[in-house]
């Protein structure tokens, strides 16, 4: 189910004359009405010449604007592809616009195994910027086809760079090759249909993917569920043939001073259950597992770098179906831990699964606990359908929030308000499974909560990420973002994770 072809990243120096590839990638700008080329590896006449030809036949320089020429005589490259780099002024290229450029590239690349990219990459961490976007947005799903593509798939990027030489380099282009194939991985899983990634061949392709990392994998089925007492999972995944899962991977490095807590929807298919919900679109409800297999791929990517930090994610596998042992709404189930909940909507399935695993997660005494969920529509409707909502300890959930802003993955801070918290309150039982339904988000995250731990008589530093818009991309692909599933948040939570591995 994991098929994505992996890529070879390697770093050049500018002068490319004789480097031989398909393709060579260059940047172009515009500042008022005319088109530049950024980091030209030409003579100043063939530059000149070329920017002409650019200008006459209209070229603007936004962003994912791609246009084809032919070589010329100063290059082995077959063809040259120009990128729009979405800027007025090379001033305001940042890191991220580099990135999206590379990877806009690499996704619209055709007819080309090799590519040459002189983009201005005149730092490690500019150059490093490049080599992400490439791994990003080289990507294609196509692994269901009866007949495979004749097109060829980009396997060898040369990254041109004045710093190809930098002794922190190597370090720099192995992490961007780690978390493209850790992302490009999560995609894979995510456009899986339901009738072939369900939970117990969900938790099979973890377990093979696991055997070559420093993973442990352990998998609870349906049985031990019940026996040990996951109402949550038994309850939302009773209604399908295919019964649930709690996959739990543990990375533990020897000297691993902190540890770490992930915990992953993995709903393979959300029909809503007795709550049903409405036919149209219901088929990108087989994304209602991306939380899952971004937590999967994080704790892989987190082995793969070796890092110093304990980690260990908590896959939550169900697949919520109509069926004659369906949870039925006004149903009381008794979750893991021993709390109690009214399912007023069995729809609101994600909550539950979810509480779970924080439950579980909260008994090893971790010492940061991130949750992350498609979890609401709420979430769409409050922050669109680019930006994840976090919630939570406004220290974890901050650190979140900045490690998404520099990875260049949109996410933005939200509260919990106390007001949310009585309106799930149950007549019956401890809790109800939904409230408010006025910010949404916000009382799913408030549910969230009650699950959450405590050591020493305070609550375990806890995040919630609700990215229900970004995980799975319904409209035209942009950047290196493709269409369907975009493995959106792993880049941050390997960031959050860099930094508190370093803080041991």
């Amino acid at each position: 189910m994991i098929n994505s072809s992996d890529l070879t990243l390697t770093a050049i120096g500018t002068e490319i004359q004789r480097k031989g590839a398909d393709t060579l990638v260059l940047g172009v700008w515009k500042n008022e009405d005319k088109v530049f080329i950024a980091a030209s590896p030409f003579s100043a006449d063939t530059t000149t010449e070329l920017e002409k030809t650019l200008n006459a036949i209209g070229v603007a320089g936004k962003a994912d604007e791609v246009t084809l020429l032919p070589a010329v005589e100063e290059t082995k490259a077959k063809v040259l592809m120009f990128i729009g780099l979405g800027v007025k002024d090379l001033a305001e290229l940042t890191d991220e616009k580099l990135r999206r450029a590379a990877g806009s590239a690499a996704r619209q690349l055709s007819n080309a195994k090799s590519a040459i990219f002189a983009f201005p990459a005149d730092s490690v961490a500019r150059a490093a910027a490049v080599a992400e976007g490439i791994a990003l947005g080289s990507y294609r799903y196509e692994n269901l086809r009866s007949k495979q593509s004749d097109k060829p798939v980009l396997s060898e990027a040369l990254i041109a760079t004045s710093v190809a030489t930098d002794k922190d380099l190597p370090a720099a282009l192995k992490r961007a090759a780690v978390l493209g194939r850790a992302v490009r991985a999560t995609r894979d899983l995510i456009n899986t249909p339901a009738n072939l990634l369900y939970p117990e061949s969900f938790a099979a392709t973890v377990k093979d993917y696991a055997k070559s990392l420093p993973l442990k994998v352990t998998v609870m089925d349906e049985k031990r569920l019940a026996k040990d007492g996951f109402g949550g999972l038994i309850g939302v995944g009773g209604g399908s043939v295919r019964q649930p899962r709690m996959v739990k991977v543990e990375y533990a490095p020897a000297k691993a001073a902190k540890h770490l807590a992930l915990i992953g929807k993995g709903i393979t298919f959300d029909t809503g259950g007795i709550s049903l919900k409405p036919p149209a679109g219901m088929h990108a409800m087989k994304s209602d597992m991306s939380g899952a297999a971004a937590m999967f791929q994080t704790i892989a990517a987190i082995a793969e770098l070796g890092l110093n930090l304990k980690v260990t994610a908590w896959l939550c596998l169900a697949e919520n179906m109509p069926g004659g042992a369906s949870t039925r709404p006004g149903d009381v189930i008794t979750m893991f831990g021993g709390k109690t909940v009214e399912v007023l909507n069995t729809d609101a399935e994600g909550r539950l699964v979810m509480a779970d695993g924080l439950a579980a997660a909260s008994e090893e005494k971790p010492d940061v606990m991130i949750d992350m969920a498609t979890l609401t529509g709420a979430q769409m409707l409050a922050l669109g359908l680019r930006t994840a909502g976090i919630m939570g300890d406004e220290a974890v959930r901050d650190e979140l929030v900045a490690a998404s802003n520099e990875v260049g993955e949109l996410a933005w801070a939200m509260p919990l308000p106390e007001e949310l918290r009585p309106s799930i309150d149950s007549q019956v039982a401890d809790l109800a499974n939904i409230g408010e339904r006025m910010g949404g988000m916000m009382t799913a995250a408030v549910f969230l909560e009650e699950f959450v731990g405590e050591v020493d008589g305070k609550k375990i530093p806890w995040a919630h990420i609700d990215f229900a818009g970004p995980a799975f991309n319904e409209g035209s692909a942009w950047g290196y973002t493709p269409k369907n599933g975009t493995g959106s948040q792993v880049r941050t939570l390997v960031a959050y994770a860099e930094k508190l591995a370093g803080s041991n």
